[in-house]
């Protein structure tokens, strides 16, 4: 990658889920299918473009460290306003997004990703405590972070 962007990732859903979407099509058109062919294709196509859609915005979550910022999702944070990132194995990670979770923290989670990084938000005039993150490559993300904060910090 690029030094300009350290670290970017898209949350992209399993395939598992495209063959739901698919279902989710075919089962309109069953729905369809006493009233004849055209409204059967006509739910053919409508459930499953609309199946697609939603599974293709749902996958659409980016994580990127660009430009003295954390951008998750639509959030992004500043750099400064940042702490220390800590790797959450799959059993932490589960723990952080259910029973350890702070109601004021920001979390972009997706189930199907089972490992996190969770990063501590230093400002003080944000009430948010920390930011979890659910990501493929914890480390990296973690790394990246780090130095970018270096690099920040020595310039």
């Amino acid at each position: 990658m690029p030094a300009s962007q350290p670290y970017d990732e898209r949350l992209t859903v399993p395939r598992s889920w495209w063959f739901m979407a698919i279902g989710a099509g075919v089962g309109l058109a069953l729905v369809f299918f006493p009233f004849g062919l055209l409204p059967m294709l006509g739910g053919l196509v409508a459930g499953g473009a609309l199946a697609m859609m939603t599974v293709s915005s749902y996958g659409s979550a980016r994580i990127r460290v660009v430009a003295g910022s954390l951008v998750a999702g639509k959030a992004r944070i500043p750099l400064e306003a940042l702490g220390d990132a800590l790797v959450l194995d799959p059993a932490e990670a589960v723990a952080w997004r259910s029973y350890k979770a702070d109601p004021r923290a920001f979390m972009l989670l997706r189930s199907y990703v089972p490992t996190a990084v969770k990063v501590e938000v230093t400002d003080p005039a944000d009430p948010t405590p920390y930011v979890y993150l659910s990501t493929r490559s914890p480390q990296r993300l973690a790394e990246a972070l780090g130095a970018l904060r270096t690099a920040d910090q020595a310039s």
